[in-house]
């Protein structure tokens, strides 16, 4: 794939480009960056065309400016877009990415072919309660971080993923992830019941692993249940990143859906 710095931005994307293929997006989950989809990207580079981002504060997209923040990141994949020259894309998010895939669509629904969601949920409809419940773990997940990525990495890995391949996987990414990004995903509370779900000119599939959280699975459900059209999927033997788990039948039920 081909490295680029977006022009007076802080991201830095990369880029596979395949002749009369359709665009596809790929949107990672919080601490690692782009490299969690590299069994995805593999498989489709010679059908499609693939941006796969590193979202503010991730991986090479690091070097950014005080007022800079996470809720800027669909602004930065439209302008990525027309640098790319894609009119249309495929959206694919993975737990923080699948909230950023979302807020894409919300805010340029006309530039979305299929949104595809994974371990998040309905950030149209959340119930704020739901949250709650997890906030204490989530509280003590980030003191260690602030002590020690080290130390945040070994916790986050056994929750992030199911698999020990993948779990190690996720630890080595998550140990470039450094203390000062965490102040960039303040902002993303404010892309959180903003906006009202209408008919949707695209198709919609959410899903996460059986051995997610309890809440993960519980928001999948009531996320199916509010949006009747959307396909849902639940994949055996995978926990929050289900693509790095299970990365065969992750590129199956995509490639289904695509076509």
């Amino acid at each position: 794939m081909e490295k680029i710095r977006l022009e007076d931005s802080p991201i830095v994307y990369n880029v596979s480009r395949c002749e009369g293929g359709d665009w596809v997006l790929f949107l990672h989950a919080a601490f690692v960056h782009h490299g969690m989809f590299a069994q995805q990207i593999e498989y489709f580079a010679d059908s499609y065309n693939i941006i796969a981002v590193d979202m503010l504060g991730h991986g090479d997209s690091t070097d950014a400016k005080r007022a800079d923040s996470i809720d800027k990141m669909s602004f930065w994949i439209k302008r990525i877009m027309e640098r790319e020259n894609a009119q249309k894309i495929h959206v694919v998010g993975v737990s923080l990415g699948a909230v950023i895939a979302q807020d894409f669509a919300n805010k340029y629904p006309d530039n979305v072919s299929s949104l595809a969601c994974f371990g998040g949920y309905d950030i149209n409809n959340f119930d704020m309660e739901m949250q709650k419940s997890n906030s204490s773990s989530q509280m003590g997940m980030m003191l260690k971080g602030m002590i020690s990525v080290k130390w945040f990495a070994k916790a986050n890995k056994k929750i992030s993923a199911y698999t020990e391949r993948a779990q190690e996987e996720f630890y080595k990414m998550n140990l470039s992830f450094e203390k000062k990004s965490f102040m960039y995903l303040a902002s993303l509370g404010s892309m959180v019941n903003k906006h009202k779900t209408g008919e949707r000119g695209y198709p919609l599939l959410i899903g996460c692993g059986e051995h997610d959280i309890p809440m993960e699975l519980e928001a999948v459900r009531m996320w199916a249940e509010s949006e009747k059209n959307c396909r849902t999927v639940v994949f055996e033997g995978a926990g929050h990143c289900v693509n790095m788990d299970v990365p065969d039948r992750f590129n199956k039920v995509m490639e289904e859906f695509w076509k």
